[in-house]
């Protein structure tokens, strides 16, 4: 087996710094000339955080400057005979968060500085959008070339405040002047793009700019930024085997493993299956499987916003929508589902032309179980830390068909776990064991319909097929009862695992398990 590898990219967003480097890079460059050859000088390209966007926005600042020599041997050398150098303005949105208005304002000027210096400016005029128009010109007239506009990650300097109602008017205003020469400026542009995760309508960021073209959702883009199975089984074909070695599994096993953690994003449809390729190249280059992406940061406006508009945890994941419904501007949210979508935390998974309906669901086992362990401490205060360790034990005893010693586990644990506000509804201890089952990474289901009512909780491990009844202050065998006598496993026996009752009973005065009964579906 060829043992050597080129260097993963990790936290490099630098096309340059890439290919002159060793550097693993995943040819995105018939993307970048697709643009460039298109009649659309306004583009806008919405993915979550770490999906490539930074990446791209650098290839097309080293294509728009004439650097042929850094795209030797990629799908672009063979498609571009012209490489023309424009003058590129690149401008990096990305650490402009947790400010106020006077600091995010004297944060764009300082992203205008270098460059003014640059094209000859030493006076610069009062405002970062008079500066900006100022710039945009002195450019064009130093080489007669028309101007390239990059801007990264346009919306972070709001995404940190879009669940307030009193700071997000402000900075947007502040955000909207800085953008609003890109209008006036059009005879002096040959190509503006712009990347971000969330959608402002171009009202209220953009202004009179109102022929952007979002590429968003275009097919023909489906894969411009992640990586695609065909691109992971062939770029990086030599890796999988060193993953594979390295972990003691066959190839075949790796696949199947990296494609249930990272895979399943779909940003339209039809298209190919898309990895987190932050993710996936971390988990190459350190030879093991784990939560990188959301590790990497869970971001506070995501859960604010989950408080602000009451989501359950169980609500997070299967639902339809029409594509209006998910692709909405960020300040006209009605619910949470544009913002899930659009930062990565549910995705396409199918569609249904006849009436336009789209099912969206969480994308993988790494979102699904880390968007539960950000969730735990609304149930677990404090001790969340030692809510995931016990999480972990009681991961081992469902693993090894051990039901009672993992209720065991739940109880001993929730009884040193202080009064939590309230608990005392049947629906919170629904929603608690949903999002403990969702970390251990199986199938999680609540409200589960059958012909005669709806299951509390399925969660289907392994090995075994778990039906769970729960009651407040009555007995467990009132809810082994009510599995039995509304024949609820019945609905299952098609799944093909062994079935097994379980019927729980919580005390509101200890706030624990009670007691609880579980029996063989025969």
């Amino acid at each position: 087996m060829e043992r050597c590898r080129k260097l993963y990219p990790l936290g490099i967003q630098t096309f340059e710094k890439i290919r002159e480097g060793n550097f693993l890079y995943i040819d995105k460059t018939e993307y970048i000339y697709r643009l460039a050859s298109s009649d659309a000088t306004y583009v806008f390209l919405s993915r979550p955080r770490r999906f490539g966007k930074s990446l791209f926005v650098s290839t097309l600042h080293s294509y728009f400057s004439g650097r042929r020599d850094l795209f030797k041997g990629l799908a672009i050398e063979k498609l571009e005979k012209d490489w023309t150098e424009y003058p590129v303005l690149h401008f990096d949105m990305s650490l402009g968060k947790h400010m106020d208005k006077d600091r995010l304002e004297t944060y764009l000027c300082n992203q205008l500085a270098d460059k003014e210096t640059e094209y000859g400016i030493t006076n610069p005029v009062d405002g970062a959008n008079n500066r900006l128009t100022n710039l945009i010109i002195a450019a064009y007239k130093k080489t007669w070339k028309k101007v390239v506009v990059l801007i990264d990650e346009y919306d972070a300097p709001l995404l940190d405040v879009v669940h307030e109602e009193q700071n997000l008017p402000v900075l947007r205003d502040v955000m909207r002047n800085f953008y609003s020469p890109l209008k006036g400026c059009d005879p002096y542009l040959r190509f503006v793009f712009l990347t971000g995760i969330t959608k402002f309508s171009q009202l209220s960021i953009f202004s009179e700019l109102n022929n952007i073209d979002n590429i968003s959702m275009d097919e023909s883009y489906a894969a411009v930024c992640g990586i695609t199975e065909e691109e992971m089984q062939t770029q990086m074909d030599n890796d999988l085997n060193l993953l594979a070695e390295k972990m003691k599994l066959t190839r075949e096993e790796v696949l199947k493993k990296l494609k249930e953690n990272y895979d399943g994003y779909h940003f339209t449809w039809p298209s190919p299956d898309i990895y987190n390729p932050f993710s996936l190249l971390t988990a190459l280059s350190k030879g093991k499987l784990d939560s990188y992406w959301f590790g990497s940061g869970t971001p506070t406006y995501l859960i604010e916003m989950l408080r602000k508009y009451n989501v359950l945890p169980q609500q997070i994941g299967p639902r339809e929508a029409v594509a209006a419904s998910f692709d909405t501007p960020t300040e006209r949210l009605t619910d949470i589902t544009p913002l899930l979508y659009q930062s990565g935390y549910i995705t396409i998974k199918d569609y249904d032309p006849t009436v336009e309906l789209y099912t969206l669901d969480i994308p993988n086992r790494e979102v699904r179980v880390g968007l539960m362990k950000s969730l735990l401490p609304n149930y677990l205060d404090r001790y969340t830390m030692d809510g995931l360790t016990t999480v972990a034990r009681l991961y081992r005893a469902v693993l090894h068909d051990d039901m009672d010693e993992a209720l065991r586990l739940l109880k001993t644990f929730l009884s040193t776990v202080p009064y939590c506000d309230h608990t005392d509804y049947e629906g919170h201890y629904q929603q608690m064991l949903y999002v403990i089952f969702s970390i251990l990474g199986m199938y999680t289901d609540v409200e589960v319909r059958t012909p005669r009512g709806r299951v509390d909780v399925v969660l289907r491990a392994p090995h075994t097929l778990y039906i769970i009844e729960l009651k407040l202050d009555k007995g467990a065998g009132v809810a082994m009862n009510q599995i039995d006598l509304k024949q609820y496993p019945e609905r299952f026996r098609l799944y093909g695992l062994p079935i097994v009752k379980v019927g729980i009973s919580f005390d509101s005065e200890t706030h624990t398990l009670g007691e609880w009964k579980i029996a063989n579906y025969r």
